[in-house]
């Protein structure tokens, strides 16, 4: 671990850390893992973190997906050692000099940690990376609106942007008879009939315990694949990295309630899995798995996982039901908020140019996406020009 900056005046430069904090940079990932507890407290002191800036999940994800030598953990301390402000980065692959968040694909949403009752952490957090980020660029993906980063991206005193990344969809955490309240009275009439044939059927919900998360796990990462066979499953999700990492996290996530995995059995055996990944905010259903066979029972699976979802948050305090990431049909048909992530990026002292360029690149991206969604004809040009094969649906 690397020490940084101390406060006042002696440091000689333009924008000094406020009095009693420190920073360091974690490089280390033994020396992360270690950091567990301290962690845990300053994500409980934070309100605007959400599940995927668990250090179960970090730390996890850095085990299975993080590459040696490029951990860059970004820490601010009180100098009694109290941690009161975290960025858990890595430097990205590639010629590029980019810092970006850990987490990597599979995470919804990025972030960093700053203590609720330390204003001073904030900046105290962005001068720290400034120091990591010299020659640099700083490139925060899928921030959620009001995140912690956005106090950063704030105070940030060299080159910044602020770009649209993914859309994600959002309900308020209230029982189920609310929610259909919000759709026509005829497809709420529909609901209710599919609500009744769950009932018919028998189909019992398990929350399962800490001890059983991995089987569980195990379970529903083939009822995943078996539910999307012959239908692209997400590459990702069948590989052994992704289930190494969900063995890890999920289990303490669970025994800390930031996690829930809840089984679905109908006559003794399981035909569905759950996993819903919480914070004191939100909770956000991140992956399922069904057995066809309900398919086959024309069980509306959707159906039957949102009315769990919704008995789960509304009386725990939560604002949130996060549909997630991803826009798809079958989420519409709530009426959901939509609520799109930012991306914010923040450029190290000598690094203007890189940030200008990794904008407009990202800027263009989204441009030609748009395009190729609402103009076929323009995507197909596109991809030709490319030379690439543009994928199929559209």
């Amino acid at each position: 671990m690397t020490a940084g900056d101390r406060t006042g005046p002696r440091t000689g430069l333009p924008w000094g850390l406020p009095t009693g904090l420190r920073t360091e940079i974690c490089r280390d990932g033994a020396e992360f893992g270690r950091l567990g507890e301290q962690w845990a407290s300053l994500y409980a002191r934070c309100s605007t973190a959400t599940p995927f800036q668990s250090h179960s999940w970090l730390h996890s994800w850095w085990v299975s997906y993080g590459r040696p030598g490029a951990l860059r953990v970004v820490l601010v301390r009180r100098e009694d050692g109290e941690l009161v402000g975290a960025a858990p980065l890595m430097r990205a692959p590639g010629p590029l000099p980019v810092l970006t968040p850990l987490g990597g694909a599979i995470t919804d949403f990025t972030d960093v940690l700053l203590d609720d009752a330390c204003p001073e952490a904030a900046p105290a957090l962005a001068r720290a990376l400034a120091r990591a980020a010299r020659g640099a660029v700083v490139d925060l993906r899928e921030v959620r609106p009001g995140a912690a980063a956005e106090r950063v991206h704030a105070c940030w005193r060299g080159p910044r942007r602020r770009l649209a990344d993914s859309l994600c969809l959002e309900l308020p955490a209230v029982p189920m008879d609310a929610l259909l309240e919000r759709i026509p009275s005829g497809k709420a009439q529909r609901v209710r009939a599919k609500l009744r044939k769950l009932d018919a059927l028998g189909i019992d919900e398990y929350v399962v315990t800490g001890e059983e998360v991995p089987a569980a796990l195990e379970r529903l990462l083939k009822l995943h694949q078996l539910q999307w066979q012959g239908r692209g499953v997400t590459a990702e999700h069948t590989s052994d990295r992704f289930a190494q990492h969900l063995a890890r996290a999920v289990r303490p996530m669970v025994e800390r309630g930031d996690a829930m995995v809840t089984e679905f059995r109908l006559g003794g055996d399981v035909v569905a899995a759950d996993l819903t990944l919480m914070s004191p905010r939100l909770a956000g259903g991140y992956l399922y798995g069904a057995d066809p066979v309900l398919r086959a029972r024309k069980v509306d699976v959707a159906t039957m996982l949102l009315r769990h979802g919704a008995r789960r948050t509304s009386g725990s305090g939560r604002a949130t039901l996060s549909m997630l990431r991803g826009n798809e049909p079958y989420k519409q048909r709530w009426r959901p908020e939509t609520v799109p992530n930012q991306r914010l990026m923040l450029a190290g002292r000598g690094a203007a140019p890189l940030l200008w360029l990794r904008a407009g690149a990202a800027h263009g991206r989204r441009w030609a996406a748009r395009q190729a969604r609402e103009r076929p004809w323009v995507g197909r040009a596109l991809a030709r020009l490319l030379g690439r094969p543009r994928s199929g649906g559209g």
